[in-house]
This record gives structure tokens, C-alpha cells and sequence, in this order.
């Protein structure tokens, strides 16, 4: 079939949990709590940050970016997860599963990104803090946060490109609860090698380059608190870390599982529950971790709360 051909298909079929019969049900309930979460969860930290003067400093502008991106990527798929789990038609149009699988790539890897350019933060912040000012000023600030925007839209938009210039001549069942590259393209009816490989590679970079760059910051890092002669300046140092280095392991290890690998080795079942992980936990995961072990954002909040007159004030 020449590739130039107009698809027959015009709306796909996202099969998802549809095999689960009444489970999902419970299904709904649980992804709508933890959906709830999510989104009071990182609207909670975006408020926070923007409110309390003393966040206003690099590390949580950029966990205030992170935190709306990640609403944002929850927003393009969990919505029309939730529908089709009550729904018996859980059809989605050829544009629109593109635009799916368009924001959806975007927002991933802007994540990938932005915990990129955190880790160089906190690389800056303990092995330059004379010139962590200059170094990570608000304007340099800007420039990479949108850097890591323009950086994952475009290798979004690549992504989609190589996926939906295919034919789809049919079937058009996606084994999966949203547009996803790997059963996307599956359906295609032509030889994709070359458009996997582009992808892979792209994965790769999108992936592995920030990994990479993150590894190198922690290397420093760890080499810069070994030096520190005091206990507690060692356990401060590795304090502000932590919550970085656990949203890290979790997104990464799921991400690399899914994306670095041929789209030939694709395992629905395996992969829908290492996909929900990423497109649920981490971004739950996300404002937890941050409010939980980080006592800066945990008195703001209570600033926050007693500002809004949920408890008498009291001098925090």
C-alpha cells in the first residue's frame, strides 16, 4: 500500500479496560478519586507557590511548571478514560486520537525536561551556591522552561507526524485505553520500520539525554555533600534532593519501559498497567512527594489555610 494513499479509517475503537466486564466499574470509582487527587493535588502546589512569596525562588517555579504541565497531560487522557469506562461506544475520531497522542507526547516529554532542568537546579544550588543567582536567574529561568516546552512539542509533533502520514486501511481496534504510539501503529497497513526506528530514536533522546544530564548533576551533587563536614548540613543537602530523585526513578523507569523498545514488542496487558503508572502515579505522585517531604511547601500551605480562615491564625 503507498503510504501517500488516504485512510480508509475514520475513527478508531479504544478497546481499554473493555475486557474487565464489570471490574470496570470499580475502575471508574478509583481512577475518578485518584483523578480528583491528582488535580486538587497540583492545583494546590501551583497555588501555593504562586501566593507564598518565600517559593518564589527557581526550585519551586519550576515544580510549579512541572505541576501544570502535569494537569495538563492528565487532561488529555484520564477524561475519555473515564467516559469509556461507562461507556459501550468508545469510539474516537482519526483527528482527534492524533491530537490525543499530539498534547499527550508533548506534555511527557516536557516533563522528562523539566525534571532535566531541576536536576541541574539542585546541581547549581549545592555545588555553586555564590553563583546560583546568576547562574539560575528568572530570566534563565524562563528560557529553559519554555526550552523544555518547545523541545517536547516539537519532538511531539515528529512523533505524531511519522505515526498518523500512515494508511490505516483497518482494523481499527486500539488495544489500549488511549492513542498511544505503540498500538497506534500497529494498525497501520504498511511497513513502518522506518517510521519505528525515527520514533525510537526520538524516544531515546527524549528520554535518555535529560536521564543522562540528571545522572552527571547527582554525581556532583553527591560529591559536593560528602564534603560537607557536618551531619546535618549532609542530611539538609540530601533533603532537598529526595523528592526529585523518587519522582525521577518512578517516571523514568516507567517511560523507559514502554519507549525504549521496538513498537513489535508491544504487550498490551504489560504495558496498560506500566502505562497507568505513568499517566496516573506520577502525576499523583508528583504534588504528594513534594508536600509530604518538603517542609517549605508544607508551611506555605498552612500559611495558605490559615490565610483562607479554615483554622485561626497562629504564628507559623
Amino acid at each position: 500500500v503507498n503510504q501517500g494513499n488516504f485512510s480508509s479509517v475514520t475513527e478508531f475503537l479504544l478497546m481499554g479496560f473493555s475486557s474487565l466486564g464489570k471490574i470496570q466499574l470499580i475502575l471508574f470509582a478509583l481512577f475518578l478519586c485518584l483523578y480528583m487527587i491528582i488535580l486538587s493535588g497540583n492545583i494546590t502546589i501551583v497555588t501555593v507557590i504562586r501566593l507564598d512569596h518565600s517559593l518564589h525562588v527557581p526550585m519551586y517555579f519550576f515544580l510549579g511548571i512541572l505541576s501544570i504541565s502535569e494537569t495538563c497531560y492528565t487532561l488529555v487522557i484520564l477524561p475519555k478514560m473515564l467516559i469509556n469506562l461507562l461507556s459501550l461506544l468508545r469510539t474516537i475520531s482519526f483527528t482527534n486520537c492524533a491530537t490525543q497522542m499530539f498534547f499527550f507526547l508533548g506534555f511527557a516529554i516536557t516533563n522528562c525536561m523539566l525534571l532535566g532542568v531541576m536536576g541541574y537546579d539542585r546541581y547549581v544550588a549545592i555545588c555553586h551556591p555564590l553563583r546560583y543567582p546568576v547562574l539560575m536567574c528568572w530570566k534563565i529561568c524562563g528560557q529553559l522552561a519554555a526550552s523544555c516546552a518547545g523541545i517536547g512539542f516539537m519532538l511531539s509533533l515528529l512523533g505524531s507526524l511519522l505515526v498518523f502520514e500512515l494508511p490505516f486501511c483497518g482494523p481499527n481496534k486500539i488495544n489500549h485505553y488511549f492513542c498511544d504510539i505503540s498500538p497506534v501503529i500497529q494498525l497501520a497497513c504498511t511497513d513502518t520500520y522506518i517510521n519505528e526506528l525515527v520514533i525510537f530514536i526520538g524516544g531515546v533522546l527524549a528520554l535518555m539525554v535529560p536521564l543522562t544530564f540528571i545522572c552527571f548533576s547527582y554525581g556532583f551533587i553527591v560529591r559536593a555533600i560528602l564534603r560537607i563536614p557536618s551531619a546535618e548540613g549532609k542530611r539538609k543537602a540530601f533533603s532537598t534532593c529526595a523528592s526529585h530523585l523518587t519522582v525521577v526513578i518512578v517516571h523514568y523507569g516507567c517511560a523507559s519501559f514502554v519507549y525504549l523498545r521496538p513498537s513489535t514488542k508491544y504487550s498490551s496487558s504489560k504495558d496498560r498497567l506500566v502505562t497507568v503508572t505513568y499517566t496516573v502515579v506520577t502525576p499523583l505522585l508528583n504534588p504528594m512527594v513534594y508536600s509530604l517531604r518538603n517542609k517549605d511547601v508544607q508551611v506555605a500551605i498552612r500559611k495558605m489555610i490559615a490565610w483562607g480562615g479554615f483554622y485561626p491564625k497562629a504564628k507559623i
